[in-house]
């Protein structure tokens, strides 16, 4: 039988038809005005989306060059950066800050346990010579959705920066409200646009740590990047990617169409209903059952079952891809993405399917059982799925 294709891992994320379309429309001049009217709505719609005031600058990269970008800016060689560590991207942040030179003080906690922000501050208390702490929003390597709110708390006292690659859009962040100073996002996961752009947000204090550092940088200089943008019309520094900006323009106005709090509240229910099909099929989650973890659901593979076989039978078989784990978790837990352009029916399906391949693999599965209790999350929340 032929299957559909699902795409249904962490990221990339699944396209808009109105998006896909906008990528094969004729190449325009970047330094045109029609560029300039495209780019000038994307920035600031993506102010809206990080709910800033702040600047943001776009970027031909992936997040992680929005990454380096944080790290050539703010800081200099020695600089003393405290990083929260509860997975594969925060452990990325701590390697990349020591081949940066900097003193990195990290702060580890348990793959799918969420920061203790007391901690974080207690840290922060017992070492002023720590000048800016750093916290993935949403690990997608685990699903733990950190306490962002609660971090910027703990470190008012020092510049924030946060990593919100799979959780802008997804998760709840108020990055003004919230006194975050710097976000960084690509376009991949919850901004349902291909990958390709990397986004980082630069608050008032950002702006005055990034006049002190001494870090060799050039392609990712903010200041070059605030000068381009102030022209008009409003460009970058060096070639964009055009289609890709045109793209992520109609994604963008979809989301706000949709309205913030609306996305929110969808992203909560779809992980909602994940959890509650995982838990429905005698899986055992993997992190915290919490509303926040709302981006990504992560399981653990039963025991006495090949996880990367099953990963591998849920799209083989079914057309469904789901992602497996990362790092010391590869093969012991699989990963289904829903921050996006997801619904009811890709939750639905995707349970479906995984109760199908345990059930192929001799796992004791009562079919329809998982399907059943995340139907019941969309039925009792009276929300049109």
């Amino acid at each position: 039988m032929q299957n559909k294709y699902r795409l249904m891992s962490p990221g990339p994320t699944p396209i808009p038809p109105e998006v896909s379309a906008a990528g094969a429309l004729p190449i325009i001049h970047h330094r045109t005005p029609e560029f300039g009217e495209v780019f000038t709505r994307v920035n600031e719609n993506l102010k809206r989306v990080f709910m800033t005031e702040n600047d943001v600058f776009i970027y031909a990269a992936s997040g992680t060059g929005a990454f380096e970008g944080v790290v050539q800016n703010l800081f200099s060689p020695g600089d003393k950066v405290l990083i929260v560590n509860n997975g594969n991207f925060g452990n990325r942040w701590v390697k990349m800050g020591r081949a940066f030179g900097l003193e990195v003080v990290e702060l580890e906690y348990g793959w799918g346990q969420k920061a203790d922000n007391d901690e974080v501050a207690e840290a922060l208390a017992n070492d002023p010579e720590i000048t800016a702490a750093v916290c993935v929003s949403s690990e997608t390597s685990t699903g733990t959705v950190n306490d962002i709110q609660g971090f910027a708390k703990a470190t008012e006292s020092v510049v924030t920066v946060v990593d919100a690659i799979s959780g802008l859009g997804a998760c709840e962040l108020r990055t003004d409200e919230w006194g975050v100073d710097v976000v960084v996002a690509g376009s991949q996961k919850a901004l349902m646009t291909p990958p390709g752009l990397g986004f980082v947000s630069v608050s008032e204090r950002a702006w005055r740590a990034h006049e002190e550092s001494r870090m060799p940088r050039y392609y990712f200089d903010w200041t070059a990047a605030k000068k381009a943008a102030a022209k008009t019309p409003p460009q970058t520094p060096w070639t964009p990617a055009v289609s890709v900006i045109m793209q992520l323009d109609l994604a963008l106005r979809q989301l706000l169409d949709e309205g913030l709090e609306n996305v929110f509240e969808r992203h909560v229910l779809l992980g909602r209903a994940a959890r509650a099909g995982i838990k429905g099929m005698g899986l055992r989650l993997f992190g915290p059952d919490e509303d926040m973890n709302s981006a990504v659901t992560a399981a653990w593979v039963p025991e006495g079952i090949d996880g990367k076989q099953l990963v591998r039978a849920i799209f083989r078989e079914h057309g469904i891809q789901v992602a497996g784990g990362q790092g010391p978790m590869e093969g012991r837990i699989f990963r289904i993405g829903h921050c996006g352009y997801f619904d009811a029916y890709d939750i639905i399906a995707t349970i479906a399917a995984t109760e199908l391949a345990l059930e192929a693999q001799g796992y004791p599965v009562e079919l329809g059982k998982g399907v059943g209790a995340a139907q019941r999350v969309f039925s009792k929340s009276g929300a049109k799925v």
